[in-house]
């Protein structure tokens, strides 16, 4: 009986510590932002640069910054996904134009999964979704 408690604690143990570690840290993601900054704002309200408001951004639907001119193809893109989710917005951190061939933004990605979990987070934090 002991060996199963121990075996149940330690299996309780690892699966928290496991989604634990891919979970972001916004305090880091803010400091990866700034990668992003040139190009985005982050502010409630706030205005379009080059780059569309990321606002909101998790949660939302994509492609739907308002006065943005968004590519044909992430608005094709955002009719089949729908929203960005931490899958599809890692996946679009990673390397833009692996996920949507045909976007116009230049950005090359983000290699280190770390910094992309820790941009998400950043990123929920600045929302209401």
């Amino acid at each position: 009986m002991l060996k199963i408690f121990i075996k149940s604690i330690t299996i309780i143990f690892v699966c928290t510590f496991m989604s634990s570690a891919h979970a972001g840290d916004a305090s880091k993601g803010k400091k990866v932002f700034n990668k992003c900054k040139a190009c985005h704002g982050i502010d409630e309200g706030g205005k379009n640069k080059l780059g569309p408001n990321l606002w909101n951004t998790v949660g939302g639907p994509i492609a739907a910054a308002e006065g943005y001119k968004y590519s044909k193809a992430l608005i094709a893109y955002g009719e089949e996904a729908g929203t960005w989710n931490e899958e599809n917005l890692d996946a679009w951190l990673k390397k833009p134009k692996d996920l949507v061939r045909k976007t116009k933004m230049i950005f090359p990605g983000l290699k280190k999964e770390e910094d992309r979990a820790n941009l998400i987070a950043y990123l929920k934090e600045n929302g209401n979704n």
